[in-house]
Order: structure tokens, then C-alpha cells, then sequence
């Protein structure tokens, strides 16, 4: 990703500018960045360590979950740390094959997310609506499949993204208004047409997460019609609460996304800061949530937390 075309005038690298009007309190901010940032890799690497060791849960959902685990260890990590060291050192330079590369990994991610979400949607179909045929329906074989179809879908929606950028000039203004190298706020200091690239960028969007929320939303159409038949209220309840954790975690993910991208685009009146502060929540918040809402809703895994975390503390007496 770092071999891009360039024309000779372009830069070798930019400048992020961390948050703008708000460069004073950068230490300030830095501590609940840095805070949420360890959470979410507390939380998301003991969700795969306690997956990895039980053999009990080496089940779809949970493999499922271990590979959502993942992608928000990565959309923090492909965030964070560079903020920090503009918030600390005030190291704000970053080339220009390493900012297109952060933004292909950072926006693929967010992609595969998506995926990783609707499979979710449909495992719960299944386990809901067909649950005699659940083991032959969903193995642990087909749902690495879907993954992997999931990530390549990506890869392939998002690559022409920092290829159309790579080969428009960047004149003399190289600072972008971010604390990492987002699509638009690359584009917009871009003194050529990026024309096509905001169409595609803003296609891709509504398309690529636009299909994605239509199969959840039938999923649990059909979750809905197939709970209303059932005649006892445990068994509702029950059907309910396999259903909530992966309500709250998609809420957690898709609403600061579409809200971040809408801002973006359509949202000129907002001050710069609110616009980098929006889109850095976006990356912190859903990594720091989703493994405590799992731990806290799903009883199989709240328990194994249970078990690890009082063997832990007995250890260290």
C-alpha cells in the first residue's frame, strides 16, 4: 500500500492536526482516550482468551464474536496510538503511503464489522427460527467462510478508495483537520476534483451498509413473526434475551458511524472539533462497549468471566 503513484508535486507526507481549537487541553484529552483504549483491549483480548481456552464455547456465536473482537481490536489500535502521540509528543507528521494505508485498514475494518454483524443477525435467525437444524445450518467451517467472504468484500469496496486519492494533487495545503487519515478529511485538502471520490465514498457507504441493514432488519423481522407464534412467555423471554446483546452492539456501531459520515459530508455549520471528536468516538466507543455487553448479557460467557476472574483472584493470594 505504500507504493502509490504520486505526481511530482505532490507531498511526501501530511500533517494531522489533532483536535483543532482544542490543542491546549490535548493532555487533558489524551487520558480517556488512553483509558478507553485499554479497556478495549482488556475486554476484547479476554473475550479470546476465554473462547480460545473453553472448549464448551468453541461454538458459531462465539467464534462469531471472537472475530467482532478482533475488528475492534483493530479499529482502535489503527486509531489510537497515532492520536496519542500527536496529543503527547506532538508528532503530527505521517507519510503519505502510510495515511492512504491507515485509511484502507481503518475503512475496511469498518466493512467487515458490518459483515461480521449481519452473520450475527442470521445466526440468531437460525437459532430462533430453526433451531433443530441450527448444528447442520451454521458449523463452525461456514461461519469462518462467511468471514473471510466478509473481509474479501471489503478489501475489494475499499481498495479504490486510496488509489483514486493517490492520483489527485495535494498542493500546498498538507495538514488534514484529524488525528488519523479519514476519506474525507484526506480528500477535502486535495486542490483537484474529488468528485468521484466523495460519490464513491458516500455509494459505498449506503450501498455496502445499506444491504447490510436491510438483512438485519429482515432477520429480525422474521425473529419478530416467529417469537409472536410462540405460545409461552418463558420461551419469549428466552428468544429475547439471545437477541439483546447483538441489538445493543449493533446500536453501538452503526448509529456514531452513519451519524459521523452524515456529519461529515452534509453537516458544514459544525465546528471542526466536534466533527474530529465525532469521528474518534466512533473508533472508541463500539471497541470499549461490545466485549461488555456480551460479558454482561450472554450468561454462558458472564459465567467463564466468573471463573477466570476468581481464579485469578485467589492466585494473587
Amino acid at each position: 500500500m505504500a507504493t502509490f503513484n504520486l505526481t511530482p508535486s505532490n507531498p511526501s507526507t501530511f500533517s494531522l492536526s489533532g483536535i483543532l481549537g482544542l490543542e491546549a487541553a490535548h493532555d487533558w484529552i489524551s487520558i480517556p482516550v488512553s483509558m478507553s483504549y485499554i479497556i478495549s483491549l482488556l475486554g476484547n483480548f479476554m473475550l479470546l482468551f476465554i473462547v480460545g481456552k473453553e472448549q464448551t464455547l468453541h461454538k458459531p456465536m462465539y467464534l462469531l464474536l471472537s472475530m467482532l473482537a478482533l475488528t475492534d481490536i483493530a479499529t482502535c489500535t489503527l486509531v489510537v496510538p497515532k492520536a496519542l502521540c500527536i496529543f503527547w509528543f506532538n508528532l503530527k507528521s505521517i507519510t503519505v503511503g502510510g495515511c492512504l494505508t491507515q485509511m484502507f485498514f481503518l475503512h475496511m475494518v469498518s466493512f467487515t464489522q458490518s459483515a461480521i454483524l449481519v452473520t450475527m443477525a442470521f445466526d440468531r435467525y437460525v437459532a430462533i427460527c430453526n433451531p433443530l437444524r441450527y448444528t447442520t445450518i451454521l458449523t463452525n467451517a461456514r461461519v469462518t467462510k462467511l468471514g473471510l467472504v466478509g473481509l474479501i468484500r471489503s478489501a475489494l469496496f475499499i481498495l479504490p478508495l486510496p488509489l483514486i486519492l493517490s492520483r489527485l494533487p495535494f498542493c500546498a495545503n498538507h495538514i488534514i483537520h484529524q488525528t488519523h487519515c479519514e476519506h474525507m478529511a484526506v480528500a477535502k485538502i486535495s486542490c483537484g476534483d474529488i468528485t468521484v471520490s466523495r460519490m464513491y465514498s458516500l455509494v459505498m457507504a449506503f450501498v455496502v451498509s445499506g444491504i447490510d441493514l436491510m438483512l438485519i432488519a429482515l432477520s429480525y423481522g422474521l425473529i419478530i413473526r416467529a417469537i409472536l407464534k410462540m405460545s409461552s412467555k418463558k420461551a419469549h423471554q428466552k428468544a429475547l434475551n439471545t437477541c439483546t446483546a447483538h441489538i445493543c452492539v449493533m446500536l453501538t456501531t452503526y448509529t456514531p458511524g452513519l451519524f459521523t459520515s452524515l456529519t461529515h459530508r452534509f453537516g458544514q455549520g459544525i465546528a471542526p472539533h466536534v466533527h474530529i471528536i465525532l469521528s474518534n468516538l466512533t473508533f472508541l466507543i463500539p471497541p470499549m462497549l461490545n466485549p461488555i455487553i456480551y460479558g454482561v448479557k450472554t450468561k454462558e460467557l458472564r459465567d467463564k468471566v466468573g471463573k477466570y476472574t476468581s481464579r485469578m483472584c485467589s492466585w494473587g493470594h
